[in-house]
């Protein structure tokens, strides 16, 4: 679901890592990994059209770690953008950067007996390869 490094690079400053306000708005986050293995679970079993299940290993970062370790790794400040510059600085991932978007997997792990393995959004985009091209 993450990509932090995309958001830097779209950014009209890419001297910063920015988030919104306060930075407390909360994003879920799940390894591809993790993602790829609960794909595999549902479509091996026969479940109704139309069921539903949340591939969240990690149910609500704060935004403003994720760009703290954003910053750190590029070697750029962290700052604080108003929703205003936040448009100018996300360009059109503004909306979804501002966004307070908690979810929960509880029931995908009951039904399924699925558990994340892989390390935490912010363990692996603090890894020093993560931003290296």
């Amino acid at each position: 679901m993450m990509t932090s490094g995309r958001f830097e690079r779209s950014s009209a400053d890419p001297r910063a890592s920015a988030y919104v306000g306060d930075g407390a708005n909360r994003w879920p986050a799940v390894h591809r990994l993790d993602a790829a293995n609960l794909f595999r679970l549902v479509v091996e079993r026969d479940f109704s059209v139309g069921s539903r299940f949340h591939g969240v290993a990690e149910q609500g970062i704060p935004f403003k770690g994720i760009a703290e370790v954003i910053g750190r790794r590029l070697n750029v400040p962290l700052v604080s953008k108003t929703p205003e510059q936040a448009a100018e600085h996300f360009g059109f991932h503004a909306g979804f950067v501002a966004l307070d978007a908690p979810a929960s997997s509880q029931k995908t792990r009951e039904v399924l007996r699925w558990q994340p393995k892989q390390p935490g959004l912010i363990a692996d985009l603090d890894r020093s390869d993560y931003f290296k091209n």
